[in-house]
């Protein structure tokens, strides 16, 4: 009898003390939204596979809009204002997506995601595919469909419960995350207004691991080296009339480089493309080109593209300068030249960064899904918040998990999904009802 009293004991506590603990923790009314969340999480996975399924590579104009259309309709059944923006032809994007809600209740959200993915239509990687229950095989799935459907299922659970009164939530789906419309003036226009109306940003990239946020992401710039040397017989290279050639000066620069500038915190450059000879061609949308020389002829000219990534507009200012000091100290009979183009802002660490993760543990822990940390910065690309993060608080990160992202084996995590949803959901109600 003692024994049969022990297992009911264990029984009860094993079965309703994750029930409890959320009763202690979060307020009626998040109960019912984590309730909504669980009744719609099936209905989000198919969601998610329909959205997957419609090819969406940023250059597919078509797909991405109508993956923006699924999005439009779904948006629209649960009562937001939705409006697609189109980009200028000669752009070569297809355009946004945004819905809202208006009011003036508590904080003002604007939630980032993007309809387009790195898989265009000649990619073999078009379909979902579940490996089991818990893991699919999704291209963009999980960068960053996965995200998007977090943000709209979230959302219709705060619906469903009626919720979403008298508050303002921008949802701004952009269709060329992947490779940025240019100018970044228009492309990016309706996303910095629509920051400029909103008090608080959150991200929904791919994320970083189950317990970590983003409060910091580097800026990403792109760099133009070329560099002219005296064509001549390579009898005479080194010689005072002939000097060192094209390809010894592109050698140099990018040896100082590495010794001069490499080494700062969150700081990095990276030469990805080299071309050098007497004659050379490169195509910049397609990223190839072709060099012409010969082993006895001096190079005359050579050029290098690259990336470089900083944490701070003083950093990326800081870098360029090196970078300019040393391109100027040419070797004998040669000249060089760089050139530097903007494409993505850094994301700084701010203290309303970190206030606004504090209050996303805080959801983490009263949800029983533990702490939540920041993560490093170092380790994540450029993104569309970091447009907006002079503006607002932000966090990013908080989209789908899953693995090899950009590449054919991406894959979503949907043991995860509804957690996650669950997360969003009450972080959302939260910051929607503060004073």
């Amino acid at each position: 009898m003692i024994k049969n009293s022990i297992a009911v004991a264990f029984l009860f506590i094993f079965c309703f003390t994750p029930q409890l603990f959320l009763a202690q923790k979060l307020s009626r009314a998040e109960r019912k939204i984590v309730k909504s969340v669980e009744n719609n999480n099936q209905e989000a996975i198919q969601f998610l596979e329909k959205v997957v399924n419609i090819n969406s590579g940023t250059l597919n104009l078509e797909g991405v809009k109508e993956t923006g259309m699924a999005f439009k309709e779904a948006f629209d059944n649960i009562g937001m204002e939705t409006r697609w923006i189109e980009m200028p032809e000669e752009m070569n994007r297809a355009g946004h997506l945004f819905a809202s809600t208006e009011g003036d209740k508590g904080k003002k959200l604007l939630l980032i995601g993007h309809l387009d993915t790195v898989f265009e239509e000649d990619s073999p990687f078009q379909t979902f595919k579940k490996i089991n229950d818990s893991l699919a095989h999704a291209p963009g799935g999980n960068d960053m469909k996965g995200g998007n459907v977090i943000i709209l299922y979230a959302l219709k659970a705060l619906k469903e419960n009626d919720l979403l009164e008298d508050s303002q939530i921008i949802v701004a789906f952009t269709g060329d995350e992947e490779s940025t419309g240019k100018p970044l003036s228009v492309s990016r226009k309706d996303l910095i207004e629509a920051a400029k109306r909103s008090d608080i940003a959150l991200g929904f990239e791919t994320s970083t691991g189950f317990n970590y946020a983003t409060i910091a992401r580097r800026g990403a710039s792109g760099w133009k080296l070329e560099t002219t040397g005296k064509r001549a017989h390579s009898s005479g290279v080194f010689s005072e009339n002939t000097g060192a050639g094209a390809i010894f000066e592109m050698s140099r620069i990018l040896n100082e480089f590495y010794m001069k500038v490499k080494g700062e915190e969150f700081l990095t450059f990276n030469p990805g493309v080299f071309l050098g000879g007497t004659f050379v061609e490169y195509d910049e949308k397609k990223s190839k080109g072709t060099a012409f020389g010969k082993t006895n002829v001096v190079s005359q000219t050579a050029m290098v593209e690259g990336g470089l990534r900083f944490i701070s507009e003083e950093q990326k200012e800081n870098a360029r300068a090196k970078m300019r000091e040393i391109v100027a100290n040419n070797l004998p009979q040669t000249s060089a030249s760089i050139s530097f183009t903007d494409s993505y802002p850094a994301m700084g660490p701010t203290d309303g960064n970190m206030k606004l993760l504090q209050k996303l543990n805080q959801v983490s822990l009263d949800l029983g899904q533990g702490k939540v940390e920041a993560y490093d910065p170092a380790k994540r690309g450029a993104a569309d918040i970091s447009f907006i993060a002079e503006y607002v608080d932000g966090l990013d990160g908080l989209g789908t998990m899953g693995s090899g992202a950009h590449t054919p084996e991406e894959t979503v995590n949907l043991n995860t999904f509804e957690a996650l949803t669950k997360r969003t959901a009450i972080l959302i109600y939260r910051l929607i009802n503060e004073k």
